[in-house]
């Protein structure tokens, strides 16, 4: 077989455990009653979100991607909570406090409990997750706090800085999903790293995806009312600027991952490529 067809193979393989994972993926929200409407959650946006985490480890086959498909399942559902759902601080509080609860191991009452207590029972079915649990449950409390100081920012009419701003990328809720996304299948030398991991390159490249999407759905975000970066008083090409450089440092700390875990360091880099490429057209709310 020529490269050029071997190739093709490898492509027409990844997105056939896509297609896999995204009927799996719907079944799975069909569980979890009015948290995923038909709209915006459509056949489209299942099929975008399983190409993510199929490409992003090309070794996997659909039972080693429920973990990631299933967390970034979870963060869209609780960021639609906090946006659409959520009408007052109390509410927001509650979000915040249940889901911590339930990560802990409390009874759940409302679906996206539910969800969430669903995915920490995958998640530990996974050998070393006990000792891994409390770095997951604290990457998720950083996702939802940063989410709930984002709705309070929105709902004060208060514009942050820059920096406050870009601090607050765990709002993505990108390196909660790596963080499952390792736990569940991760090697050794990524398990034995992941704090260090989360709190470094994720983290980098968090920032960079949170850039990355406020430049693609600007538009968007104006008509939703939703705060993005360019409503901060900074110019798109500052914005490019540290873009660039967040990707450079990013690569560096990706070489220095390589050696440990060619996998994770392959993952990094592919949610860089991956989602660069796919933000030039659509989000995954529909075409931009």
């Amino acid at each position: 077989m020529s490269a050029e067809l071997s190739g093709s193979a490898e492509l027409g393989r990844i997105c056939g455990v896509a297609a896999v994972c995204a009927r799996d993926l719907r079944r799975c929200a069909e569980l979890y009653g009015e948290l995923f409407p038909a709209s915006p959650f459509d056949a489209a946006f299942f099929s975008s979100l399983t190409l993510v985490g199929a490409f992003g480890s090309p070794w996997a086959d659909a039972d080693l991607l429920k973990a990631v498909n299933r967390a970034s399942l979870f963060v869209t559902g609780v960021d639609r909570l906090f946006d659409l759902v959520a009408g007052s601080r109390r509410e927001v509080d509650e979000l915040v406090r249940d889901c911590l609860e339930v990560a802990d191991g409390a009874v759940p009452g409302s679906p996206i409990t539910r969800f969430l207590a669903d995915l920490r029972d995958e998640l530990a079915t996974a050998p070393h997750f006990a000792g891994l649990a409390a770095v997951w449950h604290d990457q998720l409390r950083l996702m939802l706090e940063a989410m709930a100081r984002e709705w309070r920012w929105h709902e004060g009419g208060e514009r942050p800085g820059y920096g406050a701003y870009l601090a607050n990328a765990d709002s993505t809720g990108s390196t909660f999903v790596n963080v499952s996304h390792w736990i569940y299948t991760g090697d050794s030398w990524t398990l034995a790293h992941l704090d260090e991991l989360r709190t470094t390159v994720s983290a980098e490249v968090q920032r960079y995806l949170r850039l990355l999407n406020d430049l693609a759905t600007y538009r968007r975000d104006v008509s939703w009312g939703e705060l993005n970066v360019l409503m901060l008083g900074v110019g798109r090409d500052e914005v490019d600027e540290r873009m660039a450089a967040l990707v450079r440092s990013a690569n560096t700390q990706i070489e220095a991952v390589r050696d440990g875990s060619p996998r994770t360091a392959l993952y990094l880099e592919r949610q860089i490529g991956f989602n660069t490429g796919f933000y030039g057209i659509a989000d995954f709310w529909g075409e931009l």
